[in-house]
C-alpha cells in the first residue's frame, strides 16, 4: 500500500515554481488594427494584384469600364446601353475599390489604418462600411458637379478615407480621445462623446488638420501632372466631397451620444 504525502508534494511543487524565471507580461499585437481594417487592406491589395499580374490588359480595361467613374456617362446617360447604366450607379462606390499605382493604394491604404481605424472602433463594422460606401457616393457627386461630361476615369478609395477623417477628428482631438491634450489608450479613448460641430472648430487642433488637409487638397489639385508616383491628377473635388459627407453623415452614424455643452 503506498501513502502519498500531500504536503511533501505541495511543498516540491511551491519550490519548483520558485525556481522557474517570472513570465514576462504579453506585449501588444504586432497588428494593432480593427479586423475590418486588415480585411479591407487585403481585399483592396489583392484586386489591385490581380488587376496588375493576372488579367490581361482587354480584361483589364473591360474592368475600367464598367467598374471605374465616368463623368461622361452620366452626360449621355439616356443613350448608354442597359449594362452602362447598372454600371453608371454601381461605380459611385465601386471606383473607391480600384487603384491606379502601388504608390496610389499604399497612401490610401495608410490613412486608413491611421483614421479608419478609430472611425471603425467607435462605428463597428456595419456602420463603418456603411458610412464609407456613402462618403464614396459624395466624393463621386463633388467630382462629377466639377467634371461633368469628362471623359476621363476616377478611381481610388481616397474620398470614401476623406469622410473617415471628418469622422475621426469630430473625436480623436476631444480630451480623453487617442489624440486629445489629455488622452487615453485604451477602447474607452475612442468612445469620448463627440460635441456639437461649431465646438468642434473651436478646437485648436482640428482648425490646424482640417487647414492644412485642405491646403494639401488645393495645392496638388492644382498641379497638372503626377503626383507622389500617380500616373494621373488628383482628384481633389472627390477629396473634399468626401470629406464634406463625412461632416455631414456623422451625427447620423455615431453610436454615442453627443456633448451639448
Amino acid at each position: 500500500m503506498n501513502v502519498y504525502k500531500f504536503d511533501e508534494e505541495r511543498s516540491r511543487r511551491e519550490q519548483a515554481e520558485k525556481q522557474q524565471p517570472p513570465r514576462r507580461p504579453a506585449g501588444p499585437p504586432a497588428i494593432n488594427l480593427p479586423d475590418i481594417i486588415i480585411w479591407l487592406s487585403g481585399i483592396l491589395i489583392a484586386i489591385h494584384l490581380v488587376r496588375v499580374f493576372l488579367l490581361p490588359v482587354v480584361w483589364d480595361n473591360l474592368i475600367l469600364v464598367l467598374f471605374a467613374f465616368w463623368p461622361v456617362k452620366y452626360s449621355i446617360f439616356a443613350g448608354l446601353s442597359a449594362l452602362d447604366m447598372a454600371s453608371a450607379l454601381w461605380a459611385f462606390v465601386t471606383y473607391s475599390l480600384l487603384h491606379g499605382s502601388a504608390t496610389h493604394i499604399i497612401f490610401n491604404l495608410l490613412w486608413m489604418a491611421i483614421f479608419g481605424s478609430a472611425v471603425a472602433r467607435r462605428f463597428g463594422v456595419s456602420r463603418f462600411l456603411l458610412f464609407s460606401a456613402l462618403c464614396s457616393v459624395g466624393g463621386a457627386l463633388a467630382h462629377l458637379a466639377t467634371n461633368w461630361g469628362e471623359g476621363v476615369p476616377m478611381i481610388g478609395a481616397s474620398a470614401a478615407i476623406s469622410g473617415q477623417m471628418a469622422a475621426a477628428i469630430r473625436f480623436v482631438f476631444e480630451l480623453g480621445g487617442p489624440l486629445g491634450a489629455i488622452r487615453r489608450t485604451d477602447r474607452e479613448a475612442y468612445m469620448v462623446p463627440a460635441k456639437p460641430l461649431a465646438d468642434c472648430f473651436r478646437n485648436q487642433q482640428v482648425l490646424v488638420f482640417v487647414a492644412v488637409w485642405f491646403g494639401l487638397n488645393l495645392f496638388f489639385g492644382l498641379m497638372s501632372g503626377p503626383v507622389a508616383g500617380q500616373p494621373a491628377s488628383v482628384a481633389w473635388m472627390a477629396h473634399i466631397g468626401g470629406f464634406a459627407a463625412g461632416l455631414a453623415l456623422f451625427p447620423f452614424f455615431d453610436p454615442v451620444p453627443r456633448r451639448r455643452f
